[in-house]
């Protein structure tokens, strides 16, 4: 059984293509740069790069066809009765998919009323579906949600304390976002445990430069730090995180910026690029031994984390793991460190040397004497979306 996974951006696509009787990545690549003067193209294969070229793709239906042709030229596919199906990221589900779903005319639909809630994902993430329908009317297609695996929040949770109306007509409330990934981490974190999914809780932190921390109860998430959109929570690369709602009105009203201004301020200048200037951790690792705007950006984004680990560790009442995954997560030991430091409050106790070792897709890094597992998980978001596609079809 072979499965696509398709990741469309509204000037990218990006995929991963999968045997799922062993779960390896067969070959992966992207386009990029969609509708630009030069689209830039890459195929790889088992990880060694085999295509990388540069040409004009007019839209995400000739991305698809170009993605098929560098499957054929490679020889990875000989043709499309090969796959099983198309497995596809879709950002936002919504309330109403709570899991996978098989894609037909309606889901379609649905995904496309859902547009007001995710203007940047939705409508790309519906051009990939399209692109395949047009590609074969016979290939199955499955839409996986970053917003389903939240779905089991409970009510005081994702809702906001506002006008009731504007949650029961306008649907304003806390969806939550990487919800793939955290489902994989859950998963490979029971395992982990020699636990079955439905009695582990968890914290997951998903740190890259988009950052969320999900608190898992007995395999289902019941909270999380994103909200009604992927700003709310913490400090990430170019996203504020949690902030003063008022603060909005003041920069409207007192500094004079419209609200797309602020808009672009909030999501794409602020965060860690917004305290000094860069939101490559690497480079602000590095930099903050000697330079205290970045030494305070680092303080900013650890303390954020922390303060979240410690609400999560109320909601859940009993935590079996903290876990460590995104591009951050797992591969900044510096920031493990400052996030678990002081931690024993809670039980948490961190092993430096073990730390320090090199990710395996995973490691476990806690002192003997740590009442809460800590756990670094390489996490598979494009795997994830894969194993559900195949649930569907079994």
């Amino acid at each position: 059984m072979r499965i696509l996974v398709l990741n469309s951006g509204s000037s990218s696509l990006k995929f991963k293509l999968f045997n799922m009787h062993t779960h390896q990545c067969l070959c992966s690549g992207m386009i990029e740069k969609i509708a630009e003067e030069e689209s830039l193209v890459s195929l790889n294969i088992q990880e060694e790069k085999k295509i990388d070229k540069t040409l004009f793709i007019k839209d995400h239906h000739e991305a698809l066809d170009t993605i098929f042709d560098m499957l054929f030229e490679a020889g990875v596919l000989v043709s499309l009765d090969e796959l099983s199906a198309v497995g596809h990221r879709v950002v936002h589900g919504g309330e109403f998919y709570s899991k996978a779903q098989i894609l037909d005319e309606h889901v379609v639909e649905t995904l496309k009323t859902l547009i007001p809630l995710a203007p940047l994902h939705n409508p790309a993430n519906i051009s990939g579906i399209e692109a395949v329908s047009q590609k074969s009317s016979f290939l199955k297609q499955v839409a996986v949600f970053d917003t389903a695996f939240h779905q089991s929040m409970p009510a005081k949770a994702y809702t906001y304390a506002l006008p009731l109306s504007m949650y029961t007509e306008d649907k304003i409330r806390r969806y939550g976002f990487h919800g793939t990934s955290h489902a994989y981490i859950l998963k490979e974190s029971a395992k982990l445990l020699e636990k079955e999914t439905s009695k582990t809780n968890i914290i997951s932190l998903h740190l890259g430069n988009g950052a969320s921390v999900c608190a898992i109860k007995e395999g289902k998430s019941v909270d999380t730090s994103m909200g009604f959109t992927p700003l709310e929570g913490l400090v990430m690369g170019t996203r504020s995180g949690d902030i003063d709602p008022a603060i909005i009105f003041y920069l409207h009203e007192q500094k004079g910026h419209s609200l797309k201004e602020i808009d672009k301020i909030l999501n794409k200048s602020s965060g860690l690029l917004g305290l000094c200037g860069e939101n490559d951790m690497r480079l602000i690792l590095d930099k903050a031994k000697e330079n205290n705007q970045y030494a305070l950006a680092l303080d900013i984004f650890v303390y954020r984390i922390k303060k979240y680990i410690g609400a999560y560790c109320l909601v859940l009442e009993k935590v079996d793991a903290i876990v460590f995954t995104g591009g951050i997560g797992e591969h900044s030991a510096l920031v493990r460190e400052k996030v678990c430091s002081n931690l024993e409050i809670i039980g948490v106790g961190l092993d430096k040397i073990k730390n320090s070792a090199k990710l395996n897709k995973s490691l476990e890094i806690q002192r003997n004497d740590s009442k809460i597992k800590l756990y670094v998980i390489e996490t598979n978001e494009e795997l994830e979306i894969a194993l559900q596609t195949k649930e569907l079809l079994i």
